[in-house]
């Protein structure tokens, strides 16, 4: 028997939700591999770039400075100053190069106020008394020291002397107006504006001498160290690109040998 009371079948009907119907996509259906083809092969992944630590330089304070790979190319076209050594250079050295008769003939195109006179090298400032460098051959390895003149490097008004130790040795500039002398890591590469001036090493095999970078700035006839970094790679002929940055090769160990790569650094800020 109907009643008074109304039906709302169709209107509930329509709030049925959709995902109660069996309308929703079914799986695509996935075709078997074929006997007859090769097996795909497997991405994987690019390996982690192992030399991370070889790309950044920080400095005292927390500076970080960032090196860039550069191309040989540009390296190979840059200038580089005659007094730097070159692989050619190294060469010769291990091939028990006559160190006396190179500074023989250095010394005939140095002027007057540069000779040599038995074991001392005597430099004559343009002020002050002449500079005494005495060699001492003895067999005590704390005393054993000898000097080598290399050059003089006018952009700097500086002589540039190697000092050789019994073990090692190291570079030493020579203030041509006052006779100051100023400690160096190795023959410097100096910009081409010549107001810095870097002395970049490499002795990551025997590590008798520091490798790494010192940056020098040239303030009229005085030299001030602007920082300096001793790194676990070594830095070697470094050539300037322009006024702020070098290139340079750098000397890092991978699977027991030194291998070297051509890197780019701004040096000075």
């Amino acid at each position: 028997m109907l009643t008074g009371r109304s039906f709302s079948f169709p209107w509930q009907l329509a709030l049925v939700p959709l995902a109660a119907c069996s309308l929703r996509m079914q799986p695509k259906e996935v075709p078997k591999p074929d006997p007859t083809q090769p097996p795909l092969k497997k991405a994987t992944p690019r390996p982690v770039y192992r030399w991370a630590h070889l790309d950044t330089l920080v400095l005292e304070g927390g500076r970080v400075l960032q090196l860039y790979p550069a191309p040989p190319s540009v390296y190979e076209r840059l200038p580089a100053p005659e007094w730097l050594p070159t692989a050619a250079t190294a060469e010769a050295e291990e091939a028990d190069l006559d160190v006396v008769a190179e500074e023989r003939r250095r010394l005939q195109g140095a002027g007057p106020r540069v000779r040599r006179s038995g074991r001392t090298l005597l430099l004559q400032p343009a002020k002050g008394v002449p500079l005494r460098l005495v060699d001492n051959p003895a067999e005590d390895y704390e005393v054993n020291i000898a000097y080598e003149y290399v050059a003089a490097l006018p952009n700097i008004k500086q002589w540039l002397v190697s000092v050789h130790l019994y073990e090692g040795g190291y570079y030493m500039l020579v203030n041509q107006q006052t006779g100051r002398r100023t400690r160096v890591w190795s023959p410097p590469a100096v910009a081409p504006d010549g107001r810095h001036f870097v002395c970049g090493n490499s002795d990551v095999l025997a590590r008798y001498e520091p490798s790494g970078l010192q940056v020098w700035e040239v303030e009229g006839t005085s030299l001030r160290l602007l920082w300096q970094r001793q790194t676990e790679w070594g830095l070697s002929q470094p050539r300037w690109l322009d006024n702020r940055t070098i290139l340079f090769n750098q000397d890092y160990f991978d699977k027991g040998d030194v291998d070297t790569r051509v890197m780019r650094l701004a040096v000075v800020p």
